[in-house]
């Protein structure tokens, strides 16, 4: 790491090394096994119709609906022949530059743990679930695997920047919450924390509340996102060469040395350079979200 690059304290748990990887994956038993069948399944009575074609191809690819929990090492053989990619366990959320440093050396970081019958619907910190089941199946896409690497890439330059925010921005709206417009006309989801939960796979292409807006990099790293509810905004790309494009192409370099250090814009704006798909009513967000049990329409 270099010197001029200050990373944030985080906690390293005694048994990992410097790269928190742990010694090996998790021994799931029966019930955890039964936990991510019951995901899996309520996932696919939703996701056909409203998943991208190539999160559900990858899903195929990687025959993710084997049962039980995958075996990383399995799932890693896989994936390389395909896109040269690997999943390794790590404990927890790990520090920024390291998870940006397993990322440019295609290593996709997956949570080592899965949540529980109590916490089957919502959970805080990323499992396993969400890691591999949301994550994993775009990285057989050969283009969004690239793009994921040039965003681990990426994460250095923000840091020396320190732009982090920006840069953390994109990556909400693009791998976690990104959705893509197919053949120019079918409005589908291929960002993980859509696909990984039941509500969201069907509120983001279908409800009236949110914003849908094509993406724009030097606006999505100025806009701020809601960590723990529904988004009042979603960024829509053409395709996946157009994401790559748009990203890996741009002078990040210049752009980090225009952007304030905080958000200009609030996660439900809609703003007069945007390409707008459709004007959200907001409905959900006005009548207090998640917090209020609010309908999600």
């Amino acid at each position: 790491m270099p010197d001029d690059v200050f990373t944030a304290p985080l906690k390293r748990p005694a048994h990992v090394g410097e790269d928190w990887l742990e010694p090996k994956q998790t021994e799931y038993d029966s019930e955890d096994d039964r936990i991510w069948d019951d995901l899996f399944a309520r996932q696919m009575e939703i996701l056909p119709g409203r998943a991208a074609t190539a999160f559900l191809e990858g899903l195929e690819r990687l025959d993710l609906g084997a049962g039980g929990v995958p075996e990383f090492g399995e799932l890693s053989e896989s994936l390389n022949k395909l896109t040269g990619w690997s999943v390794v366990p790590v404990p927890m959320l790990i520090p920024d530059h390291i998870f940006f440093w397993h990322l440019a050396n295609r290593r996709f970081p997956a949570g080592n743990f899965i949540r529980t019958r109590e916490t089957f619907d919502y959970i805080q910190e990323p499992d396993v679930f969400h890691d591999v089941f949301g994550h994993v199946p775009m990285l057989t896409n050969p283009v969004f695997a690239d793009y994921m690497q040039e965003y681990g890439r990426a994460g250095w330059r923000a840091m020396k920047h320190n732009r982090l925010k920006a840069l953390g921005a994109l990556y909400w709206y693009t791998v976690e919450f990104g959705l893509i417009m197919e053949g120019g006309k079918d409005l589908r989801a291929y960002g993980a924390g859509i696909l990984s939960g039941p509500t969201e796979a069907v509120f983001s292409v279908e409800a009236k509340s949110p914003n849908r807006i094509m993406l724009n990099v030097d606006r999505v790293m100025r806009t701020d996102y809601v960590i723990s509810d529904l988004q009042p905004t979603y960024f829509v790309i053409e395709s996946f060469e157009d994401l790559y494009r748009k990203t890996v192409e741009r002078d990040f370099e210049t752009l980090y040395q225009k952007l304030p250090p905080s958000f200009t814009y609030a996660n439900s704006a809609v703003i007069d350079v945007d390409n707008v798909v459709n004007v959200g009513t907001q409905e959900y967000l006005l009548r207090g979200g998640r917090g209020s049990s609010a309908r999600p329409v």
